[in-house]
């Protein structure tokens, strides 16, 4: 017979559950079962990869201790790794017992949290041990205390040794009909290497690397086809263009998406228009691509764009932005 214990704490000299599992361990190997223990906080880069221990176990003990709420961020990503990598035919195989010591409030919901969680596996969840201990002192000198591991230990045992049944959970219902994960068509072999993956640091690293290089070699190549070009929206604006006498500006709009910002100079009847830069504009605008094609689509004028929020940035006179809804006309054409 073959039990894993994985312990979920911080390993501190006083933690209680220590004790417990320690103790644990010891009657089971009295019984002449093969006990592999797993400190999670010893190989907290390797968690993704523990799912493959389950393999050729028979049973487990889920250890944690409650220092302040809930089972911990071990052991809760050890069950994820489960739920993620972990090969469900197998877990359901498997009985679990929780163990779960408290040093402040809230053992028995961290136990049955546990309970649930392999219930939700697919696992068999057995009785487990949880107990408020103030300190560790007063749970190694009371031999009652002492007796109740021991027969948690040996009832753990006889529950695997016999294969003993359970009614079914409510939580195996539900899971069938709406927590089903999405479905990912991998073998068991295949699930081992991703989650070896998953647990390499640098390989992971490297991954988000060539995503981001992926990322920026798209977006040049976008802009390269049409958002950086000289020339978008410059024949738009001549073909509206409406002179009014007298009327002089300089406008700067900057497009996110462009690296040069559209300039629009005004002196009467003549425009210039083109990609550049500017000194002292009169207006200096902020807008993404998709408002500046909105205006010049004729579904937003420059005026709106500022009022609702959607041109990010406006320096200048308002009224000379205001003239420019005047001048260039988009609307109806």
């Amino acid at each position: 017979m073959n039990i894993n214990i994985y312990y979920g704490g911080r390993g501190i000299i006083d933690d209680p559950t220590l004790y417990v599992i320690n103790k644990m361990q010891e009657v089971l190997e009295e019984l002449r079962v093969n006990v592999k223990r797993y400190n999670l906080y010893e190989i907290k880069n390797a968690i993704t990869t523990l799912p493959q221990t389950l393999k050729e176990a028979d049973g487990v003990i889920f250890a944690t201790t409650v220092e302040w709420y809930g089972i911990g961020g071990y052991m809760q990503q050890f069950l994820d790794a489960c739920w993620l990598f972990g090969d469900k035919d197998k877990i359901a195989q498997i009985y679990m017992c929780p163990v779960v010591m408290s040093t402040t409030y809230g053992e028995r919901e961290a136990k049955l949290n546990l309970a649930t969680a392999w219930e939700i596996l697919g696992g068999r969840p057995c009785s487990g041990i949880c107990g408020y201990i103030e300190n560790t002192v007063m749970l190694e000198m009371n031999q009652q205390y002492l007796h109740i591991i021991e027969k948690k230990a040996e009832n753990l045992y006889r529950t695997i040794n016999q294969r003993m049944s359970s009614f079914p959970a409510s939580n195996q219902a539900v899971k069938q009909k709406v927590a089903l994960s999405q479905a990912i068509e991998l073998t068991p072999q295949e699930t081992e290497q991703l989650s070896e993956y998953v647990s390499d640091d640098t390989y992971v690293q490297r991954q988000k690397e060539d995503i981001q290089e992926l990322t920026s070699l798209f977006r040049d190549m976008m802009n390269n086809e049409g958002a950086d070009s000289e020339e978008e929206y410059l024949d738009k604006l001549r073909k509206v263009f409406k002179p009014q006498a007298g009327f002089e500006a300089e406008y700067s709009i900057n497009i996110e998406e462009k690296k040069n910002n559209l300039i629009i100079n005004v002196n009467g009847t003549k425009l210039e228009c083109y990609y550049g830069t500017t000194k002292q504009p009169d207006v200096d605008m902020e807008m993404n691509r998709a408002t500046m094609e909105d205006i010049v689509n004729g579904r937003m004028t420059f005026q709106r764009a500022f009022m609702s929020g959607t041109m990010k940035k406006m320096k200048g006179d308002f009224r000379i932005l205001r003239t420019l809804d005047q001048i260039f006309s988009f609307e109806g054409q």
